[in-house]
């Protein structure tokens, strides 16, 4: 589906903590290589307790996320990658595509024994309901980690 005329290709990334991992930075790259791109990043702002969702005590989540927002967006221009975000809703991934005119979606998770988001069926969902591509990255922070950056990283 594309929304405009011109040749950029959009990517609407949805990713709390994987959202500066190394393997969801090889998907962007790999997807903008040779092609003027665009990258939107949405972070969720996710409150740690049922009590504290319920209480709206949103505040710290929302200076986590803006924090994590930062550090990715500068991980992703370090790789080479144009990106812009914001702190937004994962549950909502129709919302933000009414105003980044998207190619596809790319969501970031743990692995499935520490993903919240794949036991909440945030990916299965993101392909019923989105009318575009949706890529599943899996960024396992631990085993990156131990592992040295690749050269030229």
């Amino acid at each position: 589906i594309s929304h405009r005329d011109d040749s950029v290709y959009r990517v609407l990334v949805l990713a709390n903590q994987t959202v500066g991992g190394r393997a969801l930075l090889a998907e962007l790259q790999n997807r903008s290589k040779g092609r003027s791109s665009e990258i939107l990043v949405v972070v969720p702002a996710l409150t740690s307790t049922p009590l504290e969702h319920w209480a709206s005590d949103v505040d710290q989540a929302l200076d986590v996320a803006r924090e994590r927002l930062d550090s990715s967006l500068a991980a992703m221009a370090a790789a080479g990658l144009e990106a812009r975000g914001y702190v937004g809703d994962h549950h909502e991934p129709n919302a933000s595509l009414r105003d980044f005119p998207a190619d596809e979606v790319v969501i970031s998770t743990h692995p499935p024994d520490k993903s919240r988001w794949l036991e909440r069926g945030v990916v299965t969902r993101a392909r019923d309901e989105v009318p575009l591509p949706v890529t599943h990255v899996v960024v396992d922070l631990e085993a990156e980690a131990r592992e040295p950056a690749p050269a030229g990283s």
